[in-house]
């Protein structure tokens, strides 16, 4: 009787089978919960199992039950780091078994994303926000598709491995094109249409002539495929090319148009409808993670990087290459679209900004500076000495100094605060770090150094009376460069306008 103790033997059997203190979920492919416990912070255990129990622990609640139940109709995807990791484990000896074949660069990789800063330069390169911030695809080489028995007695050089790739890059890109282009039509368009959850005009308004780019893009498909030998090399594209580039016509319409398309989306996401309907199609496999608008501003990017996929296979063609001319002549015909697109995509968004300008009753209803200007060099949020939120525009001939008025669900309106500067009589300083110089004296730094940083100055002459100025700080030192840069390109397209006394 002296060796049995009930209580001792309790305790052993708590300390094997311990209750959870709190549980988490994470849904697997096949929708099943698989449940983990919290564990101690401990120096020992297994560091894997405690980084796993990391991802997502939360509190019961109900905000916790909703997101579970939308997790349930959008399956996350647990195992997507270790396919991730092994797919790169996999491309790496891929890579050192075809090093006997060497590949170009790739001009379709996508560059580091730019500072939130509004151009407003007018080119198709400046609207809207590039697409290679999702998921991007599975790429494939040329000289994986290569048929090397079918040309067995055929020596390929490095240079016409490079010509090839740049060509497969090109036909690649086409196809990746008319898929988005076609996923946009039947994810977004047709269902919202169908659901009545934007209106038909709403629809066309953001949508603009998609439809019409996806036949145009098929056909350098199918001008490409046909052009390709049984071993999948291509000996000519030039005459290709120079037949098919007079299509491009149509995006002037299409660039034209996304300024007022971007507009109207951003307004649209407040409703709860369009937000949860095009949230959903975000966290679907099918989108890569990428939202409406980066679809539809695939082929505004898609152009802008013509010339240097023409570029590219340009620089791996001989010159003796019977390829040569038509190449050459492509180039230039690309340049030219794309000068022109640039152009008119540049007077749609002036316009755009002219038609929201508010002006006081003391001004009028107009600024003639403002009406003659056709382009828009620049535009966005900056700040004065005191704090205060301005937009400032930085049109053609004159320099506009706005604050942005929300009108409820209309588009954001711009109130002018002061009166427009004529950029012949403008003047810029570049101001340093930690000062204000007002009227040529020093008035000290404020008492956080962050608050004065980045700060620039305008000086305009009055007609009888003293120069007036305006200090403004940009949200970094790029962002204050950019500005600095498109004030002095400014100054200096209207002095050789009025040097050359053209009536400009």
């Amino acid at each position: 009787m002296e060796g049995w103790r009930p209580p001792a033997r309790r305790r052993v059997q708590k300390k094997t089978t311990p209750k959870p203190t709190s549980s988490f979920s994470l849904v697997s492919d096949a929708g099943c919960s698989i449940i983990g416990k919290k564990r101690k912070q401990s120096g020992g255990g297994d560091a894997d199992s405690l980084s796993l129990c990391s991802l997502d622990i939360n509190e019961p609640g109900a905000k916790r039950r909703k997101a579970a139940s939308l997790a349930g109709f959008f399956p996350i995807k647990t195992a997507a780091p270790l396919k991730r990791l092994s797919q790169t484990l996999q491309r790496s000896v891929q890579f050192r078994t075809r090093q006997a074949l060497p590949s170009a660069p790739s001009p379709s990789d996508p560059k580091p994303p730019r500072p939130n800063w509004s151009p407003g330069d007018g080119s198709v390169a400046s609207v809207g926000v590039s697409a290679a911030a999702g998921k991007r695809r599975d790429s494939k080489l040329w000289s994986e598709t290569f048929d090397v028995h079918a040309v067995a007695t055929q020596t390929l050089s490095p240079e016409d491995i490079k010509r090839q790739e740049a060509i497969f890059e090109l036909s690649q890109g086409e196809q990746d094109l008319v898929e988005d282009l076609k996923l946009a039509k039947k994810a977004y368009h047709d269902p919202m249409l169908k659901l009545a959850i934007m209106t038909e005009q709403e629809l066309q308004q953001i949508f603009g002539t998609l439809d019409s780019l996806i036949p145009l893009h098929e056909d350098l498909v199918n001008r490409l495929c046909r052009a390709r030998n049984p071993d999948g090399s291509t000996e000519h594209v030039g005459q290709i090319l120079t037949d098919w580039l007079p299509c491009l016509s149509s995006y002037t319409a299409y660039c034209g148009n996304q300024v007022r398309a971007k507009a109207l989306l951003d307004r649209k996401q407040r409703d709860l409808r369009v937000g949860d309907f095009l949230q959903r199609c975000r966290q679907s496999p099918f989108s890569r993670k990428l939202g409406l608008w980066n679809f539809l501003d695939i082929p505004r990017s898609r152009l802008v990087k013509y010339p240097l996929l023409f570029r590219e296979i340009l620089k791996h063609t001989p010159e003796s290459h019977r390829d040569r001319p038509h190449l050459d002549r492509a180039m230039l015909m690309i340049q030219n679209v794309v000068a022109d697109i640039n152009k008119c995509t540049g007077e749609s968004e002036c316009q755009f900004y002219k038609d929201r300008l508010l002006y006081a009753s003391e001004m009028g209803h107009s600024d003639a500076l403002i009406q003659r200007s056709r382009t828009l060099s620049c535009h966005g949020e900056l700040k004065n000495h005191r704090g205060l939120k301005l937009h400032v525009f930085l049109f053609q001939d004159v320099l506009v100094i706005t604050q942005s008025v929300s009108l409820h669900e209309q588009p954001a309106r711009y109130q002018l605060c002061r009166r427009p500067i004529p950029i012949r009589q403008l003047d810029l300083e570049d101001l340093s770090d930690g000062q204000m110089r007002v009227g040529g004296s020093i008035r000290g730094a404020f008492g956080n150094i962050e608050r004065t940083k980045n700060f620039f100055r305008v000086w305009y002459r009055v007609p009888d009376g003293p120069p007036q100025s305006h200090c403004f700080q940009a949200s970094d030192a790029f962002n204050k460069q950019q500005w600095l840069n498109c004030i002095r390109q400014a100054k200096e397209a209207a002095e050789a306008c009025g040097e050359e006394d053209t009536g400009c």
